[in-house]
């Protein structure tokens, strides 16, 4: 007589080490680029013996950025889900709680910063995560494609009012632009009616325009973009200093270190402005490296995001492929300040920038993105989570 053994197989840590790889390499550059694009600006602020300042928060950043990423991962998508309507209110009120004068933080005129122990921590870029999760889950919840103006689009039009009104409070114009891009795409590829996104495409670039008329110093930096070289030595100074590092590059680069424009000349050079100097160093080659990067990462959140639809997961969908739009996007307006193709504006290069709060919440997103992967996976072997 003989018997048989079951054995009942579990969920397998299965992850898209493609996807990872990018991801890491992307951070390894950064934290490279970071350390030598700050050196100048560190010794200047910090003295000789603190050359590694920005370097060292940079490393933390990116180790609390994979400890919340792990965290991130083990949490369902059916749990972020749940919860997306509630994390929003707990980032509204952050966005409240930083325009108050005496908690938020302000630097160069902008109150963007709550102040913490360990470093200051910026609320619009958890409102860009916050935001998208709430999209998604609204777009499956409401039927959108079915709903009409009323109930399906007005909604979400009025939050993405609210959400503009605090950054611009603050201000900031750049995660503003990014939150409604990418809500916009969410709507899209969730099948709003047309007309509805149609008439929203043709009145961004109005308001857009309001926006920068309202202000003075929006118009400048418009203007300094169209023709930097009219005022080199003041609206268009930044924006001439970093054409110069991408000249100077060429195709190769002048080498590691080897970047003038860093040497306190660039305004900004680890952070807003940190692709400038990796195009001064690494030349073409570096630029074109960063940019099938970022490309890689697109095409790869819009597979998962496909797996997904195909499983008739749709909020999961959504959620990898509006990542996938927020990341592009992101990168594609600080190449495109850096180069003079977008007008000046406060947004982070992912992943390289130096800056706590974008490297936390980017490795947060990326662990939400592999999570849906991983539900992905475990569905195709017959597994339920």
């Amino acid at each position: 007589m003989s018997s048989t053994v079951t054995h009942h197989q579990s969920p397998q840590l299965e992850l898209d080490w493609y996807l990872l790889s990018a991801v890491l390499l992307l951070l390894g550059l950064g934290l490279i680029m970071v350390y030598s694009a700050s050196i100048a600006v560190a010794e200047s602020k910090y003295g000789e013996n603190n050359i590694y300042y920005f370097l060292i928060r940079q490393i933390f950043a990116i180790i609390l950025g994979a400890m919340a990423g792990m965290a991130a991962f083990r949490i369902s998508l059916r749990q972020w889900r749940v919860c997306s309507p509630y994390l929003l209110i707990i980032g509204l009120v952050l966005l409240l709680i930083v325009l108050i004068p005496g908690i938020g933080l302000e630097v160069n005129g902008s109150r963007r910063w709550l102040p913490l122990v360990v470093f200051n921590f910026q609320p619009s870029e958890l409102m860009k995560l916050l935001i998208l999760l709430f999209a998604a889950d609204y777009v499956v919840r409401k039927n959108i494609h079915k709903d009409h103006f009323s109930k399906g689009f007005f909604p979400i039009l009025l939050l993405l009012g609210v959400v503009s009104l605090l950054l611009l409070g603050e201000p900031d114009y750049g995660a503003m632009i990014v939150i409604v891009l990418v809500v916009s795409a969410i709507m899209f590829i969730g099948g709003m009616n047309l007309k509805i996104l149609l008439g929203l495409f043709f009145a961004m670039p109005t308001l857009f325009v309001t926006l920068i008329m309202t202000k003075s110093y929006r118009l400048d930096r418009l203007l300094a973009t169209l023709d930097p070289w009219g005022d080199p030595f003041d609206k268009g100074y930044q924006l001439t200093h970093a054409l110069m590092a991408f000249g100077l590059g060429e195709w190769w680069g002048v080498g590691l270190g080897g970047s003038v424009e860093k040497l306190n000349y660039l305004p900004e050079a680890h952070t807003d402005f940190m692709f400038a100097v990796l195009a001064e160093e690494f030349g073409f080659v570096g630029v074109a490296t960063i940019i099938a990067l970022f490309s890689f990462l697109l095409i790869r959140a819009f597979r998962i995001g496909r797996g997904a639809a195909i499983l008739e997961d749709q909020f999961g969908a959504l959620v990898a492929q509006g990542i996938g739009v927020w990341l592009a996007t992101q990168a594609f307006i600080n190449m495109g300040v850096n180069m003079g193709i977008v007008p000046t504006k406060g947004l982070t290069l992912p992943f390289m920038s130096y800056g706590g709060s974008s490297i936390v919440i980017s490795c947060i997103t990326i662990a939400i993105l592999l999570r849906v992967d991983w539900e992905n996976r475990q569905r195709r072997r017959g597994f339920s989570v």
